[in-house]
């Protein structure tokens, strides 16, 4: 077993899920500094956001939302909304992935998807993790879960 290994059994799901927040984060980040004609960088770097965006909404729907509802199931109405804004951003990205860089509306798509994402994880970040936290969900447990998933889909899809 490597370091990386044990060091990702051992942290929580929320943290997991809010470094992947910050990778994609840095990632719209570094697309905005592209140049208007940059277009295989905007491409790449737009087909890299939307498989971490796809691989992360799985796990999400697969591990986080199940066991959010079943602990809090007062609150089902914040994983409703999260999965809606899911189909949202996914909608985007299937439209993202079929077109190229220097087509029109790409670069609006783009930025589309980044405010959506950033809304999602404001909602995540504020509400549901601190309604996961207080609850009784074993969040490391989870988070063993949610790495073993992440290696497992990201080997599938060569993310």
């Amino acid at each position: 077993m490597t370091d990386s290994q044990v060091q990702v059994q051992h942290t929580d799901a929320i943290t997991l899920l809010k470094n992947d927040h910050r990778k994609v984060e840095k990632a719209f980040a570094q697309y905005e500094e592209l140049g208007p004609y940059a277009y295989i960088g905007k491409k790449n770097l737009a087909d890299e956001i939307c498989a971490e965006l796809i691989l992360h909404t799985q796990l999400e729907e697969e591990i986080i939302y199940p066991a959010f509802r079943k602990k809090l199931a007062d609150s089902t109405d914040l994983v409703d909304e999260a999965l809606v804004e899911h189909d949202s951003a996914k909608l985007l990205i299937r439209e993202i992935q079929q077109m190229q860089a220097d087509e029109e509306l790409f670069d609006a798509k783009v930025k589309v998807l980044s405010e959506y994402i950033e809304h999602h994880v404001r909602e995540e970040e504020k509400e549901i993790f601190p309604l996961l936290k207080k609850s009784d969900v074993d969040l490391l447990s989870l988070g063993e879960k949610l790495a073993q998933r992440k290696q497992q889909l990201s080997s599938e899809h060569k993310v």
